[in-house]
């Protein structure tokens, strides 16, 4: 089964490199649906799949100077605690029972339905952000919201191994819709690094991390990636983003009322 691994990590790894998303949101349900991972292995897996990956990314981000610190260090303060009292939540559980794979399978939905409305209206979000970008609570509160959305991220990556991408860069650029796209980009990867690595070791504490399928799942992406990243200037994004947003409702609905 290792090639097929290796053949799923090569096919996700060319969607996150043409559209710049569906990391996650791909690899965690293919896991699941497909190859009938447990749902706690294939998210701790996936979680230290997503910190190796995207920490070559923001070196890279970072060596250009597109990432803005203060605003990943706002998300990371909300974040890594949610992600901690998460997984302490996780171990507390009945061992031996169902109780984590339910709630993983269902937080996966619950976080796969989320990511399908970013894809879909993340523009109109950042269009009516910038309408209202004077608002009296954006103003006082800007700051303590990033905190808090960090924690929410917090919460949903580390139950589901989603939301770090998509719905990350959707939430700044609705609380910061004048910086520019790059470094919107830039942060939430950033931010992604931390929080991936700490929800993931959390998760291998908790006996949830295959070492063999991360290997072959990496041994495909990296060069998927590559491929999709010169491939992305030929296929239409707003198309390939639209067909992504459709596969993940179908998923998502799939795993919520399974």
């Amino acid at each position: 089964m290792d090639y097929l691994y290796t053949l799923s990590g090569f096919a996700v790894g060319a969607i996150v490199g043409l559209t710049g998303v569906g990391g996650g949101s791909l690899m965690t349900p293919l896991l699941v649906l497909l190859f009938g991972v447990h749902p706690a292995t294939a998210v701790g897996t996936d979680l230290l799949y997503a910190a190796m990956t995207k920490a070559g990314g923001t070196v890279a981000h970072g060596r250009k100077g597109h990432i803005d610190w203060a605003i990943t260090g706002r998300l990371a303060a909300g974040s890594i605690p949610a992600a901690a009292i998460t997984i302490f939540v996780l171990s507390q559980l009945p061992k031996g029972s169902n109780a984590i794979g339910a709630i993983v399978s269902h937080g996966l939905g619950f976080a796969l339905l989320l990511t399908s409305i970013a894809l879909v209206f993340g523009r109109k979000l950042r269009d009516y952000a910038s309408k209202h970008e004077e608002s009296a609570l954006r103003q006082c509160c800007l700051g303590k919201i990033t905190v808090v959305v960090g924690a929410i991220l917090g919460v949903l990556v580390t139950i589901s191994s989603v939301g770090a991408g998509a719905l990350g860069v959707a939430a700044l650029f609705f609380l910061y819709p004048k910086l520019s796209p790059v470094k919107i980009v830039g942060s939430d990867v950033a931010h992604a690094v931390p929080l991936t690595l700490v929800a993931g070791l959390g998760h291998w504490m908790l006996g949830g991390v295959d070492w063999s399928l991360l290997g072959a799942l990496l041994l495909g992406s990296l060069p998927g990636i590559w491929v999709g990243s010169h491939l992305s200037a030929k296929v239409p994004e707003h198309i390939l983003r639209r067909i992504l947003a459709s596969m993940l409702v179908l998923i998502g609905t799939k795993l919520v009322f399974a």
